[in-house]
């Protein structure tokens, strides 16, 4: 997490902030005419930008990600779901960086420049993760709203978030990566060793990937089948199935929730993978 707060030092990375939030806000307003949810979500093109920004922009993408998502909401779905879409959107600018070389046999074990199938694979891989990631806890927080079922949105979200990337991030990635290590413009030239969280991040990993998959499968299963968890059965005026099967979803995911949040902070990201040499002087 030190790395989400000390990147405001930077001039640089804060200008990389506002980059990367009217890049993704630009993308994603004009979509808010082809509403999938009329008020809530749309078809969203425009997610191809946070992973390939994040691998690029490192903890600059992930606070662009949330704030352009929030200037996005202003045009027609702005409400108090855009609190969790502002979270949301942060895990999704988030994880793919914090992630990158920490997936065991699935990472390439070299920075994200597109070059192979493996770094490919591993792309798609982290982007799986965090369009997840942002869908449970969009569609949880609006479950606690009590807005709409965590099985429709979370599902649609999850599809938003990962079709239009993984089939075309790696291109733009492929086509950026190398210019933008040339300008001297990736995350990890700008900022110094000191300012990046340092360390293993085992743990970190673990609870991203249980935070976010367990999650959407408790989450869907509870959501299809109604579900009044044994845990729950106290809950709910006059045992009204729907509201015992909403205080089970909600309960249910809090301790997910909570991996996540966690995540946060115990994430390391691989700056040895990433261009490290010929560091920029930070600014």
């Amino acid at each position: 997490m030190k790395e989400l707060l000390t990147m405001w030092r930077h001039t640089r990375m804060i200008i990389l902030v506002a980059l990367t939030a009217a890049v993704y806000a630009a993308v994603l307003i004009p979509f808010k005419a082809i509403p999938l949810i009329p008020g809530i979500t749309e078809i969203r093109v425009a997610q191809i930008i946070p992973p390939v920004a994040s691998l690029l922009f490192g903890p600059a993408a992930a606070w662009g990600t949330a704030i352009g998502n929030l200037i996005g909401d202003l045009f027609g779905t702005f409400g108090p779901g855009s609190f969790f879409g502002f979270i949301g959107n942060f895990f999704l600018g988030f994880i793919p960086y914090a992630l990158w070389g920490r997936l065991g046999f699935l990472s390439s074990g070299q920075e994200p420049a597109m070059r192979n199938s493996r770094q490919v694979v591993e792309f798609v891989a982290v982007v799986l993760v965090s369009a997840v990631a942002c869908a449970v806890i969009i569609a949880w927080g609006l479950e606690v709203l009590g807005l709409l079922p965590f099985a429709v949105l979370g599902n649609i979200i999850t599809l938003n978030n990962f079709i239009f990337p993984a089939i075309v991030g790696p291109i733009l990635l492929g086509l950026l990566y190398g210019r933008v290590k040339r300008w001297g413009l990736l995350w990890t030239q700008i900022m110094p060793a000191e300012d990046i969280s340092t360390g293993r991040g085992t743990v970190g990993t673990g609870l991203a990937i249980v935070g976010s998959f367990g999650a959407y499968v408790l989450g869907n299963w509870i959501s299809i089948s109604g579900g009044a968890l044994p845990f729950a059965a106290g809950f709910g005026q006059f045992g009204d199935p729907a509201v015992v099967g909403k205080a089970s979803l909600v309960w249910a995911l809090a301790p997910f929730m909570l991996a996540l949040l966690l995540a946060l902070f115990l994430c390391r990201p691989r700056t040895d993978l990433a261009a490290s040499a010929e560091r920029g002087m930070a600014a």
